[in-house]
């Protein structure tokens, strides 16, 4: 745990949404993934577009947009925050759908949280969508990745850091996440379904006006 304790507290141990007002706003990042995991039936029908419900992938975008834009009203201490743009992007193997979500802003405070909330509403509204066709679906591995800006820095995730050895490795790089779409050494059924361009060196000068 960091040394700096629990900011959320106040010095008589009550909860307190933490002041930022003296901190200038610069601009920060933050990327979340996780996993929704069915089975090889299942994908090969979100795959497909064959889900009775509708368009999965579509539906589930929307839904992590959405959710990244009210994440104050859902996690009591987070800081309504104004949000300049938010990606979420799928790969489609055979036994799960990977998702990320990105978010940045030029804040006071960091939009880990407004990632997290994106990446787990996509993954719910996945489940939610896909659920006629498969009752034995799980829900996992959802954990902030990479984030960028505030006093702290940069951080990125360790792929084996208290997580299975398979577990969302490698950047996502705008074509796929690497061993997945764009692979073809992977045997994966990726989607192209991306938007942004968040490569490995994870590049500060990135334009969200140039994606197309």
């Amino acid at each position: 745990m960091s040394d700096r304790g629990l900011t959320h507290l106040d010095p008589l141990g009550r909860a307190r949404m933490v002041d930022v007002t003296p901190k200038e706003a610069t601009h920060r990042r933050a990327i979340a993934r996780g996993r929704v995991y069915m089975t090889p039936e299942t994908t090969a029908l979100v795959a497909r577009g064959a889900v009775t419900k509708g368009d999965v992938l579509a539906v589930a975008r929307v839904a992590g947009i959405q959710a990244a834009k009210r994440t104050s009203d859902l996690i009591p201490l987070c800081h309504p925050l104004l949000i300049g743009g938010v990606y979420v992007n799928f790969r489609i193997e055979d036994r799960y759908i990977e998702i990320e979500a990105q978010v940045e802003t030029v804040d006071r405070t960091g939009v880990e949280m407004e990632a997290l909330t994106a990446c787990t509403v996509a993954a719910l509204t996945v489940y939610d969508m896909c659920k006629s066709s498969d009752r034995e679906m799980v829900i996992g591995d959802i954990a902030l990745w990479e984030k960028t800006g505030g006093r702290h820095g940069a951080y990125r995730r360790d792929p084996l850091a208290n997580m299975g050895a398979d577990v969302l490795e490698g950047p996502f790089t705008g074509s796929g996440f690497d061993g997945g779409a764009g692979d073809p050494s992977s045997g994966g059924r990726g989607t192209t379904e991306f938007t942004g361009d968040f490569n490995d060196d994870f590049d500060d000068d990135f334009d969200p006006d140039s994606v197309a």
